[in-house]
């Protein structure tokens, strides 16, 4: 490209893209509204199922150029709206419309009083900011509250694709990280992230089709070949630096499987990666790498490098004893090579809050 006209390319594909948010932040709203009205209407008994078979087929009468609005396409919408007209970042704004419409009541005659609808403004809500595909795939796959907010949050940080999304709620992410923020202690409490931490527990490699058993050897090659897949699990804040990065530290050379830069937290991330069990003394050479990293390769306004061990399997009480000693900021992971048993996360996950719920009680009672 010429280099004197790319200012003016910069400005049409801003301008562009846009145009194209502006489109789905309307379409978004107007999907919400159309929702909340039929919604309203079948509430007051208006309306029937009948009613809205009729305006599909109204619809696609007199306007066949607009797609979307068939029966299920506006119990979509409806579904839409019932899914978060009560959520923390959209009741607000709902209730006071509903204020709204019932000072406005208190002045008409209940003998004149008729139905009206008073169309929402959602365009500065997080459900603006995806789009309706996204949204059909969160509230059609997730349960509660928790997990659609999470996607909802995650897709918009990330920058997911509907394919993505899809691979992500499928891998259980939600679950993956609510059971990591449990597990891991010290380190993910210093990093102060807003959504996840940047690192979890257990990763899940099902797009490498690894055979079983298999090497550290395959399970390199085949990250490196996957890298796409493989940022998409660990979060776009990694950048990949090198494999088998050197380091020397006196006369000798080592190499760190795997070296990737961390955009928001400003360091070094270096991954060794382990085709068997954690032992203990694996910790001990990934705290050496990080020193090494420290000394000779990290710059002065990044902060101290981080190592995650993978690991094929881990103890869990091996793997806290190994850590409780460890001055580096480390962390010992696992990985699968198959999509999760989602039904299992979900009943640790739960054993978890009731336990946390129980430990809460008991302290509650002491005092």
């Amino acid at each position: 490209m010429d280099n004197r006209f790319s200012d003016i390319i910069n400005l049409i594909q801003q301008a562009r893209n846009n145009a194209v948010r502006a489109v789905n932040t309307e379409l978004i709203n107007l999907y919400w509204n159309v929702g909340a009205y039929i919604k309203q209407k079948l509430s007051v008994a208006d309306w029937g199922d009948k009613a809205v078979d009729e305006l599909a087929l109204f619809i696609q009468r007199n306007n066949p150029e607009l797609k979307g609005f068939s029966r299920a396409g506006l119990y979509r919408m409806v579904q839409f709206y019932e899914t978060y007209t009560q959520t923390k970042f959209v009741a607000p704004m709902v209730r006071q419309i509903q204020n709204n419409e019932n000072q406005s009541d208190e002045i008409v005659s209940p003998t004149v009083r008729q139905f009206q609808f008073q169309p929402q403004d959602i365009k500065n809500t997080l459900l603006a900011e995806l789009s309706w595909t996204h949204h059909l795939t969160i509230f059609s796959r997730c349960k509660t509250e928790e997990e659609r907010e999470f996607y909802l949050r995650m897709a918009i940080k990330e920058k997911y694709t509907k394919r993505e999304l899809d691979r992500q709620i499928s891998a259980s992410l939600f679950e993956r990280v609510m059971l990591g923020n449990a597990k891991i202690s010290s380190l993910p409490r210093e990093l102060n992230t807003d959504i996840t931490n940047p690192f979890k527990d257990s990763y899940v490699f099902e797009f490498l089709n690894l055979p079983e058993p298999h090497s550290e050897s395959d399970l390199q090659k085949g990250l490196i070949k996957q890298m796409k897949n493989f940022i998409l699990e660990l979060g776009r804040d990694f950048i990949f630096i090198d494999e088998e990065y050197k380091v020397q530290v006196g006369n000798r050379d080592f190499y760190i499987d795997l070296l990737f830069y961390h955009r928001d937290l400003q360091c070094l991330v270096a991954f060794e990666l382990k085709a068997d069990e954690f032992q203990p003394e694996h910790l001990g050479q990934l705290n050496f790498y990080l020193e090494a990293l420290d000394r000779n390769a990290k710059k002065k306004h990044e902060n101290p490098s981080i190592g995650v061990l993978l690991c094929k399997d881990k103890e869990n009480e091996v793997v806290e004893y190994a850590l409780s000693r460890s001055l580096s900021p480390a962390l010992v992971s696992e990985y699968q090579t198959q999509l999760p048993d989602k039904k299992l996360l979900q009943q640790k996950l739960h054993e978890i809050f009731e336990n946390s719920d129980t430990e809460q009680q008991t302290n509650n009672e002491q005092f």
